[in-house]
């Protein structure tokens, strides 16, 4: 059997619980995807993916931080019960398709 070294890496708890559950489901480890990473950055001499950053307006970035945001409770949204609920509320129920 070869010789391992040991590598240690921190990470968001909840980055880590993520990428655990989503390798589990192909029966790896968060060590096993770090190996695969590793050999696979020996075999193209790099990173094998292309960092680029996302080229978004300011729109759709401010529409993502407001996902986020609803997301993590910081920002509370109204819920209802049902589609005619929310028809009723908003004055649609006259419009016709």
């Amino acid at each position: 059997m070869a010789k391992t070294a040991n590598i240690n890496i921190r990470v968001e708890p909840d980055v880590k619980s993520t990428v655990d559950g989503i390798f589990s489901h192909f029966g790896l480890t968060v060590a096993d995807a770090v190996n695969i990473f590793l050999h696979k950055v020996i075999i193209v001499g790099g990173l094998p993916f292309d960092m680029t950053l996302p080229k978004y307006n300011n729109e759709t970035l401010a529409a993502m931080k407001e996902a986020r945001d609803i997301a993590s409770g910081r920002i509370q949204t109204k819920s209802y019960a049902s589609v005619k609920e929310m028809v009723e509320e908003l004055g649609l129920e006259d419009m016709e398709d």
